[in-house]
């Protein structure tokens, strides 16, 4: 009995390893794939979760991580989570999301903290049929080592760290935002385009919070009180500011509204919608509820849309933030002006996002008008997106200050586009001015801003008042605006929602 038991016993053994050997083939069992960097796992979930064109991107659907070893076999082909990044990006049709390297100075710059010479570049020409290039100044910021040189709006400069920019070197420009010291050569062109050298000014980059409330007046001509305010970035911790700026305008009287977006790549959505309040005044507003008018309602993928879509109302209350870490530190009255019932708007082909979001959201209740260039068209706008998983009070890779401590970077995708109150959303390509002024071919004989004889300023005067014969200046119609490969500073053209922001009420 025993030698039968032994003889099943080895029968069964034998059987066994049969089997196993038919299901692999005769080889061991394969081992699970190992993921090689944690980090491009992060950029595939917070994609798939949030990107507005995840429907569209093969590689971003639902099913890709089913099957783990082949999703991990997917993502280990690439070389950094930068290529992730790019490789799921919706290239028909996203010019405008970005992969983050350190989130923190994202975040700072967001809040309006920057390392730099506080220099805002003007038009970059090439003069006349010479293969000079030069970089007019736009405006230099209060208390920055541009404005402690004695640099200010409208000069020239023809040199980069002692090299004549030309048509063939131009991209030196590039040292304004990308090294810490710079020497910039400054010069005047004559009428005939002869370059005059004049100084040099040596600078060095400081670590700054700018205001973006650049310039505030009242002008008075052809009996009407014009509110003037140059604007150049939507920047939450300078809510008040801005306040305080309509403020002064509230308190002048003033019947008329121009804003000067022209260097205003846009900002904070909320900022947006205050704005929007301040400057029509007359809308129902009703803090963080629908029952007031509606300036604008941001849709995201199908995914999103039910839970996250969301309508900015006009508010009655300006919300604050702290300047260095972004916090809410509360509320106050808003100053709100009244019979504003046409807005002129001074752009350029870098005036996008949420300075395009107030012409948008206004023009179903007022009419607005736009005096320059084109504007860029970005009617879709971000969030920044972190390696946390979120909790019952936040959504998922979204809670900047509970992130993984194992690396700095982050996403800002496109994740909802913008629609006005009558659904239109349709300046993808920009809004075309109804007076086109190219402030370039004005570019020998740049005035301060204010300066009724500035040349976007006039435009939008002489169009109000039907004083056309005012606008005298000679132009230069040989002047090239030269913008290929030119940089500007990081997150300066973006629309976005700060995670510290109040959100408004889900639709």
């Amino acid at each position: 009995m025993k030698k039968t038991v032994i003889l099943l016993s080895g029968l069964f053994l034998f059987l066994t390893s049969c089997d196993k050997n038919d299901d692999d083939g005769g080889g061991e069992t394969p081992q699970a794939v190992t993921l090689n960097n944690e980090i491009n796992e992060f950029i595939w979930k917070g994609l798939n979760h949030w990107y507005y064109w995840q429907p569209d991107v093969t590689a971003l659907a639902d099913t890709k991580d089913d099957d783990q070893d082949a999703f991990y076999s997917y993502l280990n082909g690439f070389s950094s989570p930068e290529d992730v990044f790019n490789a799921l990006k919706y290239t028909e049709k996203d010019d405008f999301s970005w992969f983050i390297e350190d989130v923190d100075e994202q975040l700072a710059s967001f809040n309006g903290i920057s390392t730099t010479y506080g220099i805002t570049r003007g038009p970059l020409v090439r003069v006349g049929a010479t293969d000079n290039v030069v970089q007019v100044i736009g405006s230099v910021a209060a208390g920055s080592p541009a404005e402690a040189a004695g640099l200010k709006r409208g000069d020239i400069i023809s040199k980069v760290d002692g090299e004549v920019m030309t048509i063939d070197n131009y991209l030196i420009v590039n040292k304004l935002y990308t090294q810490e010291s710079v020497t910039l050569g400054l010069a005047t062109v004559s009428e005939t385009d002869a370059l005059t050298q004049t100084e040099e000014k040596s600078l060095t980059a400081a670590t700054l919070s700018i205001n973006p409330v650049h310039h505030t007046s009242v002008i008075e001509e052809g009996g009407r009180k014009i509110g003037y305010l140059v604007y150049e970035g939507f920047r939450g911790t300078y809510n008040g500011e801005l306040n305080d700026a309509f403020g002064e305008l509230k308190a002048a009287g003033v019947n008329e509204l121009i804003l000067d977006f022209r260097y205003n790549g846009g900002g904070s959505v909320l900022s947006s919608a205050l704005l929007a309040s301040m400057i029509y005044g007359e809308a129902t507003a009703e803090t963080n509820t629908v029952s007031g008018e509606v300036f604008a309602e941001l849709k995201y993928n199908a995914k999103r849309d039910a839970n996250n879509s969301s309508v900015y109302p006009f508010f009655e209350d300006v919300f604050l933030y702290d300047k260095t870490t972004g916090a809410y530190s509360g509320a106050t009255d808003m100053n709100r002006l009244t019979g504003i019932t046409r807005l002129y708007v001074l752009g350029t082909e870098r005036t996008a996002s949420a300075s395009e979001m107030i012409i948008n959201g206004l023009r179903p209740y007022i009419n607005v008008k736009v005096i320059g260039e084109k504007t860029t068209g970005k009617n879709e706008g971000s969030i920044t997106v972190v390696d946390a998983p979120g909790n019952s009070n936040t959504e998922p890779y979204t809670d900047t200050d509970n992130r993984s401590t194992k690396h700095t970077v982050g996403m800002q995708p496109i994740v909802f586009q913008i629609f006005n109150k009558l659904g239109e959303n349709d300046y993808g390509d920009g809004f075309v001015p109804d007076v086109e002024v190219k402030e370039y071919e004005y570019y020998k004989n740049i005035k301060p801003f204010g300066d009724t004889n500035e040349v976007l300023l006039r435009a939008a005067l002489d169009d109000m008042l039907g004083t056309a014969g005012k606008f005298d200046l000679q132009k230069d119609a040989n002047a090239t605006n030269v913008t290929e490969g030119v940089k500007f500073p990081k997150f300066s053209s973006e629309m976005y929602i700060m995670p510290n922001d109040i959100k408004p009420t889900s639709k």
